[in-house]
């Protein structure tokens, strides 16, 4: 972690720590403390120690694994007392303002989905509570250190097993009457997303949702999919996966087509893939992720199509931004869209231009790369190609 950046922000606004209360499912949180755990803790950053505050359960866990310099619990500030007679609500502000007391800290900056409750109990003890607009944790998650880049490559190889998955089941299917069958029975979204999810689970990987979607579904660029899939038409295959062991996510995107797609879908595929390419040359350290997006658009606009960018009220085309970071969070800083910020290197972003139309279906491409001294280096290693063969 860049501490120095986190010092400095902390200077900035006058605190003498950064607090955060949640459970590790939040990634500011597990990026911070390097712990995980299902129920709310406390992690306090001051520039001379890291410090954890945590239930019973978790204590021997957390002084294990977490990055912490101390780990405290809450029995040490007598919350089991202080509940009984006071209720678990006043137990709970009490021991964190006693933890922050003792470490000398009576001024802490908080993330912006910090707890409201907690906030007003330590303003209500004489500490000093101030909102994170920046957002500094997530800033600074944004640029990866060598071993999380290692830990996204590996989701990655878990993902690029499981788009060979789907993409095998779609080229086994028999085209009959523009359906896809599969052993005699109609291949379905769910049958390619269960395939897709038992493969992550053998390379360690999970996930909540996937999106498998053929023809019009597939012009929805979040639509899950469902039902049974076409042939001839085109099959979006969204997969992004995070590893259980690290936390970290992967995300990629291939369309494929089994059958005979008409010249349009071809053309559509053909450009999109150019569009990728064009954002590939355009990312470097220093360039905003805004001009990386305006090169998708370049290529879309020249080729007829519509973009957000030419048209605010467009509902076909390239309808979203280029691409977003990726690591703890599936989506986060930076940006590659019309808002996005200049890359750093070390940022990891997803490539994914796209066009939507329910006459002609989805067309989705998606890579991720790491941003470099020099340019980029692409960490997906599938191929891309539209048309599926048995």
């Amino acid at each position: 972690m860049d501490a120095a950046r986190l010092d400095a922000h902390l200077d900035a606004v006058g605190v003498d720590g950064y607090l955060i209360d949640a459970d590790g499912e939040e990634a500011d949180q597990r990026y911070l403390s390097g712990f995980d755990a299902p129920d709310p803790y406390f992690t306090l950053y001051t520039p001379d120690a890291l410090r954890l505050l945590v239930s019973e359960l978790e204590y021997g866990r957390a002084r294990r694994e977490s990055a912490a310099d101390s780990v405290s619990r809450l029995g040490d500030y007598d919350y089991a007392e202080v509940r009984a007679e006071s209720g678990a609500r006043t137990a709970r502000r009490e021991v964190v303002a006693a933890f922050l007391a003792d470490a000398g800290v009576d001024s802490v900056a908080v993330p912006g989905r910090f707890p409201l409750d907690t906030a007003d109990g330590l303003r209500e003890r004489g500490v000093t509570v101030v909102p994170d607009e920046q957002g500094v944790v997530t800033e600074i998650r944004a640029v990866k250190t060598d071993e999380e880049v290692e830990h996204v490559r590996a989701a990655q190889r878990a993902n690029e097993a499981a788009m060979a998955r789907a993409e095998a089941l779609v080229a086994d299917a028999s085209v009959v009457d523009g359906v896809l069958l599969h052993e005699g029975e109609p291949l379905t979204a769910e049958a390619v997303k269960e395939a897709i999810e038992m493969e992550l689970l053998r390379h360690g990987c999970g996930l909540d949702e996937t999106i498998v979607a053929g023809g019009a579904q597939g012009a929805d660029p979040h639509d899950r999919g469902s039902g049974p899939l076409p042939a001839h038409e085109p099959i979006v295959v969204d997969v992004f996966p995070r590893s259980k062991a690290t936390h970290y996510h992967a995300d990629m995107t291939r369309t494929f087509v089994r059958g005979e797609p008409t010249d349009e879908v071809r053309r559509r595929f053909e450009v999109t893939v150019e569009a990728m390419d064009a954002a590939f040359a355009a990312i470097e350290p220093g360039v905003s992720g805004a001009a990386v997006h305006d090169a998708v658009c370049d290529v879309y606009e020249e080729a007829g199509y519509d973009t957000l960018r030419a048209d605010p009220s467009a509902e076909t085309g390239f309808i979203h931004g280029t691409g977003h970071g990726i690591g703890l969070d599936v989506h986060e800083l930076p940006r590659l869209a019309p808002e996005g910020e200049a890359l750093e290197v070390g940022n990891v972003v997803t490539v994914e231009p796209g066009l939507y139309d329910p006459a002609v279906g989805g067309m989705r491409v998606e890579d991720f790369v790491l941003v470099t001294e020099d340019g980029y280096e692409n960490l997906v290693e599938y191929p891309k190609h539209l048309v599926v063969e048995g």
